[in-house]
């Protein structure tokens, strides 16, 4: 199940593809991971899809990753008299701590925390963007607005705050609980929604014990103001760009984008891309042509995964969107141009021993055009680190760890094999070459660089690099 692309493919499950058949095919078309997303799910469809992904990778004999998408703090008004309202542009409305049903003056806004954030001139936004406000006056009580944009508002619709800090964490009693049960399944990675300061990644994580690793979402105008600090703690980032194209102007998100893509790259920290990126094939069998751009302009920029949400969760072509974007990924990475623009991005080495290695290794293997990196990992930092430098050949990830094997599975250009660690270092020159030549990367003859870390088995330890000729053994 060698994938012929370095971008990996999450796929978020759901009506669409909720029978083991699907799942499966799905796989076979490209999907390196498989999202969870809580907003929509229950504890017992969490741990049924969980067993199907664990059957399916013991049937495939490949590590598949698992990402649960916690929910996050929903903001949302409240019901209307008559189900929904006209509001008009520049009419006054007003957001009130009033439990009793709203009309075209006001409505109940059941978050008095808010109410105590908003301040005059705060935008707020309805129904996915569709209705903007703007706070004239605010009270603890109560916020009076002037319509910018009107509409029609109805019953429980959404709404997002692009200018003020919200004092609520990330992690909702929801999601602690969906995440308790996240971790206790085996899920690999976790997906915080709404992240707007570091401190709500550290308390997941604390929650976590390093039973998954963390993933920030990056969706609101707050974590972009403190993206740096929130991406020194993540494990990882996701470019969320609905909300973020929510919340932000549009035209700003494909700067962001990148701006994101490459803060991550620069640590070594994997960043997904998400957000409709083929989003007409919820209905249709083919993306439009902006959409394939979409997805190559992703690729180049080096993005470690691509993500699909509702192509796969409910649309009518869930195997075939997967399909496209694994043609897409493997067309860009076969453009002449796209070795150049890789390499181009990439971020000088960190004053580490661990990343001068993987910088080290990069060089070597390019020079001397080797057909595999070999990386001996047990946390799986080594692969990371060796992602890092974006090399042209293949990371072949050895771990006797199944977990660091299915979290390498988002890790751009890492393709994670579990077997047990290495005793000495003939032994890990020889397995490594018997590996790469049995996963396809090598044949007998070819040359190959391994990495690994002495003593072995000691967790960022990388140390060592090994020039080794692959023999006929499989």
């Amino acid at each position: 199940m060698r994938r012929l692309r370095r971008v990996k493919i999450v796929a978020t499950l759901g009506p669409a593809s909720q029978d083991r058949e699907v799942v499966a095919k799905l796989f076979d078309a490209g999907v390196d991971v498989f999202r969870i997303n809580m907003s929509h799910g229950t504890h017992d469809g969490l741990r049924e899809r969980v067993t199907t992904i664990r059957s399916i990778e013991k049937e495939k004999k490949r590590p598949i990753g698992i990402l649960v998408d916690l929910q996050g703090p929903k903001l949302r008004v409240g019901e209307f008299k008559t189900g929904s309202a006209e509001l008009k542009k520049g009419a006054k409305f007003i957001l009130d701590a009033q439990k009793t049903p709203g009309d075209e003056t006001r409505v109940y806004l059941p978050h008095p925390e808010i109410l105590r954030a908003l301040e005059p001139g705060h935008t707020i936004l309805i129904d996915d963007g569709k209705l903007s406000l703007h706070v004239v006056e605010a009270s603890p009580e109560k916020a009076l607005c002037q319509v910018d944009i009107g509409g029609r508002i109805s019953n429980r619709k959404g709404v997002s705050l692009p200018d003020t800090d919200i004092p609520v964490a990330a992690m909702t009693a929801k999601d602690r609980s969906d995440l308790e049960a996240a971790v206790a399944a085996g899920v690999d990675w976790i997906a915080v929604s709404f992240v707007q300061r570091p401190e709500d990644i550290a308390d997941v994580k604390k929650t976590a014990r390093g039973r998954a690793l963390v993933l920030a979402k990056i969706e609101k105008p707050q974590a972009i103001a403190r993206l740096d600090e929130i991406l020194e703690i993540s494990d990882a980032l996701m470019v969320a760009r609905g909300d973020l194209g929510v919340e932000m102007p549009l035209e700003k998100v494909p700067g962001l984008q990148k701006r994101i893509t490459r803060a991550a790259r620069r640590l070594g920290k994997p960043v997904v891309v998400a957000t409709q990126m083929l989003e007409s094939m919820i209905t249709a069998p083919v993306p439009t042509r902006a959409e394939v751009s979409d997805v190559a302009t992703a690729v180049f920029e080096g993005a470690d995964a691509v993500m699909l949400s509702a192509e796969s969760a409910a649309g009518q072509y869930p195997v075939e969107s997967v399909m496209m974007m694994n043609r897409i990924a493997e067309e860009v990475e076969n453009d002449p141009l796209f070795r150049s623009i890789i390499t181009a991005q990439r971020a000088a080495p960190e004053p580490t021993g661990a990343d001068a290695i993987a910088a080290a290794a990069r060089d070597v293997a390019e020079t001397l055009d080797l057909k595999a990196i070999a990386a001996w990992t047990s946390s799986g930092s080594t692969a990371f680190r060796i992602a890092r430098e974006r090399p042209r050949p293949p990371i072949v990830a050895l771990t006797p760890r199944i977990e660091t094997a299915r979290r390498l599975s988002i890790v751009w250009g890492v393709h994670a094999v579990v077997t047990k660690d290495a005793e000495h270092a003939d032994d890990m020159a020889k397995r490594a070459c018997k590996f790469s030549n049995r996963e396809g990367f090598s044949v007998e003859g070819d040359r190959i660089i391994v990495v690994a870390g002495v003593p072995f088995g000691t967790p960022g330890a990388t140390n060592m690099l090994r020039i080794a000729f692959t023999s006929g053994e499989k």
